[in-house]
């Protein structure tokens, strides 16, 4: 919120784990908040979700970064000294509390969302682009065979997706992410049957996700190559349910306030797990 400026769009707490794995593995108290430049219909959002019991995780190199431009946020990161490291010109590396990678562009912010570019790790880049644009019809704006990278979209003002080669395999680690992407929801049946024919891996066969006191979306989530997850959401519901809560700030502020499990643990001589 403070470093780059993210709105935080929505918040909500969760008594048990999602049936969908959107906490990763871990199946006890979460919590999520929607972060990002503005609605989720209309521009890029992270979303970061909080497991109450899990004290740290390890990181793989399958989630190589997001890039910003925005020149607000590499002024906000140098007024309160936050670590930066040019790693070229005019490109600045920062590392966020749980040692995610933000690349900021020192450049007037790109309209209408700063979120430019994120980038995930894969082991065979060919594989790969034929994946995601072959199968799930993305648009190829970049390919360099010299460095072992290329750039894909759905569409030119959207974030783009960077796929760029690690040189052996993609280590998920323990922290565990997806991309989702919203589309109709006559399209989702289709997306699965598809995944089938070709003898790629589902793993959530759709199905109905309920939020309380909100709308309950239907999602199909699938796997790359490199077992990176992808997310696959109505859009009808989506809109629903995504939208911007004016008390988002206020709840997440709440539950952070809440948050004793850093206290239990140490009342009980005991560590939260590595997960």
């Amino acid at each position: 919120r403070r470093v780059v400026a993210l709105q935080v769009l929505r918040h909500e707490e969760f008594e048990e784990g999602c049936k969908a794995t959107c906490n990763g593995p871990y199946d006890g108290k979460w919590s999520k908040t929607m972060v990002g430049y503005g609605p989720e219909d209309s521009h890029f959002v992270a979303e970061l979700t909080y497991n109450y019991g899990i004290g740290e995780y390890r990181l793989g190199n399958d989630f190589l970064g997001i890039t910003l431009v925005s020149s607000q946020a590499v002024s906000n990161a140098k007024k309160m000294g936050w670590p930066l490291k040019e790693v070229t010109s005019g490109v600045f590396e920062a590392e966020a509390p749980g040692g995610y990678k933000f690349y900021l562009e020192d450049k007037e912010q790109l309209k209408p969302d700063p979120v430019w570019k994120v980038t995930l790790g894969v082991s065979n880049l060919q594989k790969s682009v034929s994946y995601w644009s072959g199968l799930l019809g993305m648009k190829i704006y970049e390919k360099d065979e010299e460095k072992q990278r290329a750039l894909l979209g759905y569409a030119d003002n959207q974030c783009k997706l960077e796929l760029k080669a690690v040189g052996g395999a993609v280590d998920h680690g323990t922290a565990f992410g997806r991309i989702a992407f919203s589309c109709a929801k006559e399209e989702l049946p289709n997306i699965e049957a598809l995944m089938k024919k070709e003898n790629q891996k589902i793993l959530t066969p759709l199905v109905s996700l309920d939020t309380p006191g909100k709308a309950t979306v239907q999602v199909v989530i699938l796997a790359d190559p490199d077992g990176h997850e992808i997310c696959f959401v109505g859009d009808e519901a989506f809109r629903e349910l995504s939208q911007v809560d004016p008390n988002g700030d206020k709840l997440l502020d709440d539950a952070m306030a809440a948050d004793n499990s850093d206290k239990w643990f140490a009342e009980h001589n005991m560590k939260k797990v590595s997960a």
